[in-house]
């Protein structure tokens, strides 16, 4: 299994369709100094699809969806938002929206970016909701080292996550 899952070649629709709304997204969050790692682990068992820092070090997390079903669905979004200072959802340009607005939603602390595999666009900005100084550090932290180990186990498959080599 590769480290990174956004990262494999992958044959089912809905899956690549996440994956271009998940590049147009990274190449938005680029342009603004924003660098983001995708299916990032975070304690509880819950993985962000996106996850990144700004330039002033706050944390952003974007969850995807590319279905209707999947959105309404989901009920498991409001643990993202104690591990960070910014909650976005990503949604491909067809998906119907409007159901973000919604109280169940709630549009006071959620942004909305809207991307394809080319670019995308922040549609309802994501207000900030400052993490504790010490959770927030903690947060950089675990992210820092996943990108990390990310980079190595690229660079050098045959090193393990612990730092051994094999082979």
């Amino acid at each position: 299994m590769p480290d990174s899952p956004a990262l494999a070649v992958l044959s089912d629709p809905a899956e690549r369709r996440a994956q271009a709304v998940a590049r147009g997204i990274c190449r938005l969050l680029a342009r603004n100094d924003i660098w983001a790692i995708a299916e990032m682990p975070l304690r509880g068992g819950r993985r962000a699809d996106l996850m990144g820092i700004d330039p002033r070090g706050q944390v952003i997390i974007v969850e995807i969806k590319t279905a209707r079903g999947d959105l309404l669905g989901d009920g498991k979004w409001p643990d993202y938002l104690e591990f960070c200072d910014r909650f976005y959802w990503g949604l491909p340009p067809e998906l119907d929206r409007a159901c973000l607005d919604g109280a169940d939603f709630r549009p006071d602390c959620c942004g909305v970016i809207v991307a394809d595999g080319y670019d995308a666009e922040i549609v309802r900005p994501a207000p900030s909701r400052p993490l504790a100084p010490a959770r927030r550090r903690v947060e950089v932290e675990r992210l820092a080292r996943t990108a990390l180990r990310r980079q190595l186990t690229a660079l050098d498959p045959q090193c393990n996550a612990w730092g051994q080599v094999h082979g």
